[in-house]
């Protein structure tokens, strides 16, 4: 412990409260410093101003809600919950995403890196200050956190803290990522939900007294996917981003990079020959001054699409279904005979989430369900008991796009092209557009 409270100021949770040395010293390694440097939400600044909150600040706020967790069963709790897991605990909820790379997603789909399996490999290398933190605690402890993050730790109770429907990282960035981009949606009664989360043998539930500060919760999280994380501009962004990066990877792979603008800290990953020290010496920073540079490349299509990043020129879109993508290929054409390159200029995206799932143990990837105690300790799940939550549950809300050009919706240039993609559009029932 800590010979006096540290304390870190926050918009959120107004002060985060540090009392263990090993925590203190796991937020000043280098690879959770680094988070400092990795938007929280990607690209979504460029819709939302104020989305600059980073990794860090997040998971710190992780961390503070699961320490008012363990606060709150060692108080009320202590025939259910044993303190001795509260190191664990904690320093599973600080650590739980410090092995995100820079543009967290985006990056990840275009070099198959797994965020999850980088932040297991970063607890246990012992090349990584993280690493020899844990384990002064002890031996195993390095492996004991990393179990919490992929969800194999023995005690359940740990698990759901950091990984459920119902979580410190869910509660975390809905209250955070709603406070930054100066929205309401995310908003939700969090003392309320500390108060009446209470542990049992096989998890976390809470009490039927609180039930609607769990509803309002899961109604918080549907409306920000909807308004926030699936606004259709921002993912016109991750596009240009997504395209930006395997044009880049092309262009090496065809052997046709201009060696006076190789991203030398790329090119581990456009090999496939990348280590942890690769990885950790990347972040939005690294990435944006690749693109500054490449302004100036000959290519005109990595030119350009760095120019669309830097300048925030998205593509356009238009929502489309299964009745309404056959006329997927025609409207490629057009935009081909436009003059633009159809595998870089056009795309299809689609953005969907569950609000809440009751679980099914035939599913692929069954959630932990949101357990409601009754007086008499018996547990119900929450969809029936809530009208509300059961008319969300199991119900997949979100769309799929289609990105183009914005040049497509002028009228300008060569007409027939430009007016057959705009009646395309328009009698195809292709509608929503953003």
């Amino acid at each position: 412990m800590l010979p006096r409270e540290k304390v870190f100021r926050d918009p959120v949770h107004n002060y985060i409260h540090v009392r263990h040395q090993v925590i203190l010293d796991l937020i000043n390694t280098p690879e959770f410093q680094r988070l400092r440097r990795i938007k929280q939400l990607g690209v979504a600044n460029t819709v939302f101003q104020g989305a600059e909150h980073s990794r860090f600040t997040h998971s710190l706020g992780v961390y503070e809600i699961t320490r008012q967790i363990c606060d709150s069963f060692k108080n009320n709790y202590p025939d259910q919950w044993d303190d001795s897991e509260r190191l664990v605990a904690l320093c599973a909820a600080l650590l739980h995403d410090v092995g995100h790379g820079p543009y967290s997603h985006t990056f990840e789909h275009i070099f198959n890196t797994d965020h999850e399996a980088i932040t297991r490999r970063i607890l246990c290398n012992e090349s990584t200050n993280i690493n020899h933190i844990l384990r002064e605690v002890a031996p195993d402890f390095p492996q004991k956190v990393a179990s919490v993050i992929d969800h194999t730790y023995p005690n359940p109770q740990v698990v759901q803290m950091i990984s459920s429907q119902i979580d410190a990282d869910r509660m975390d960035y809905l209250l955070r990522d709603a406070y930054n981009t100066g929205t309401n949606y995310g908003l939700f009664d969090l003392t309320r939900i500390l108060r009446v989360m209470r542990p049992y043998p096989d998890g976390i539930a809470f009490d039927a007294n609180g039930m609607h500060a769990v509803e309002d919760y899961i109604v918080s999280r549907f409306q920000m996917y909807q308004q926030i994380y699936f606004h259709p501009v921002s993912r016109g962004m991750e596009v240009v981003l997504m395209h930006l990066l395997a044009r880049a990877k092309t262009l090496y792979e065809a052997g046709r990079f201009d060696a006076a603008y190789n991203p030398r800290l790329l090119i581990p990953f456009f090999e496939g020959t990348w280590t942890l020290k690769d990885y950790l010496k990347l972040d939005d920073g690294v990435l944006n001054t690749y693109f500054t540079y490449w302004l100036d490349y000959p290519d005109p299509i990595l030119k350009d699409f760095s120019d669309r990043f830097l300048s925030r020129r998205p593509l356009k879109s238009a929502t489309f279904t299964s009745d309404t993508e056959n006329l997927l290929p025609d409207l490629r054409t057009l935009v081909a005979e436009a003059g633009f390159d159809p595998e870089y200029y056009t795309a299809e995206n689609d953005s969907f989430d569950l609000p809440y799932d009751a679980y099914d143990p035939s599913s692929a990837n069954p959630k932990t369900q949101i357990e409601i105690m009754q007086l008499d300790g018996s547990l119900e799940e929450l969809s029936t008991l809530s009208p509300l939550v059961a008319a969300i549950s199991g119900r997949m809300t979100g769309d799929k796009r289609f990105y183009f050009p914005k040049t497509m919706l002028q009228k300008s240039g060569d007409s027939s092209t430009y007016q057959q993609f705009q009646h395309y559009l328009l009698n195809g029932a292709l509608i929503n557009l953003r």
